[in-house]
């Protein structure tokens, strides 16, 4: 299935959703979709071709055949208008809408690479030369590390980092970043992320008593939610988390690196169902 902010063009999305049913079921047929659609056949295919364009009523249809809603279906309307606008500067104008809620791009963790979360530090020491231009003063990066840490722990960074591929050195003998963003997947790598959370979460705690207010930023809220509100916020967050890391993208002269802690989770259930929850707020923590 192909990732939505890869798709440049709306009908893209129409032709892999018939692909993809097509292979499920052999049987299944441009008439079949079609009527989905409220087109014929000969008319779904001429869009599928991208010799033609959908026509506005079947717009709604599209977007709930292929399961988008949110910011995916966002995207794909401004797809839409952008494709069909005699308009040179207004289709430029509704392409940079739709290219402004891609994700930002992400590395993909391996295997080998799990060990960058064994320890916190090691991301942050990660950002830390990204916020000094990669200059390799161990005693400093300990100091500055906050809380500090041995310079020990920041050589074993570093290499871990060299290791993986995250930072490469130039002929400066400075250390630059690569990928900016990381993912992760499966069920040993979920193991490590949670370990990893855990300590994030439990600096977040320590921040409360180490850190002066006007340098850190915690709020919790407490609410109760049925479950359309549940699914509506954990959207949100996500919409949030995504609109953070491009906005980071964009700070040209960083001074600080900064942990961010989202949490969203019940602490009680209305009859042991996940309605009418209450959330904890994920705490923003400036450090």
């Amino acid at each position: 299935m192909v990732i939505f902010s890869d798709i440049a063009d709306y009908r893209d999305f129409l032709k892999d959703y018939y692909d993809r049913r097509k292979a499920e079921m052999p049987f299944y047929s441009y008439r079949m979709m079609g009527d989905k659609l409220g087109l014929d056949s000969s008319y779904l295919y001429r869009v599928l071709q991208k010799k033609q364009h959908l026509p506005a009523h079947a717009l709604q249809a599209a977007k709930e055949i292929l399961a988008l809603n949110g910011r995916e279906a966002e995207y794909f309307d401004l797809l839409f208008s952008a494709a069909v606008s005699k308009d040179k500067a207004k289709k430029e104008e509704l392409m940079a809408k739709a290219l402004s809620l891609r994700d930002v791009e992400r590395h993909s963790l391996q295997a080998a690479e799990l060990k960058l979360l064994e320890n916190w530090w090691i991301p942050a020491v990660r950002a830390y030369l990204d916020l000094n231009g990669g200059v390799v003063n161990v005693k400093q990066i300990a100091k500055d590390i906050c809380p500090p840490i041995s310079e020990e722990q920041v050589t074993e960074a570093i290499e871990i980092l060299k290791e993986v591929g995250l930072v490469k050195k130039l002929a400066s003998g400075r250390l630059a970043l690569t990928d900016a963003h990381l993912t992760v997947g499966g069920p040993e790598k979920a193991k490590a992320v949670r370990n990893f959370q855990r300590q994030v979460l439990g600096l977040a705690s320590d921040a409360l008593e180490n850190i002066p207010v006007d340098e850190r930023n915690i709020s919790t809220l407490t609410l109760s939610v049925d479950q359309s509100c549940f699914e509506d916020l954990g959207e949100m967050l996500r919409e949030f988390r995504r609109l953070v890391q491009k906005r980071v993208d964009e700070a040209k002269n960083p001074d600080r690196v900064m942990q961010l802690s989202m949490a969203f989770y019940p602490v009680a259930r209305k009859g042991g169902s996940s309605e009418n929850a209450i959330m904890g707020d994920g705490a923003g923590v400036k450090k």
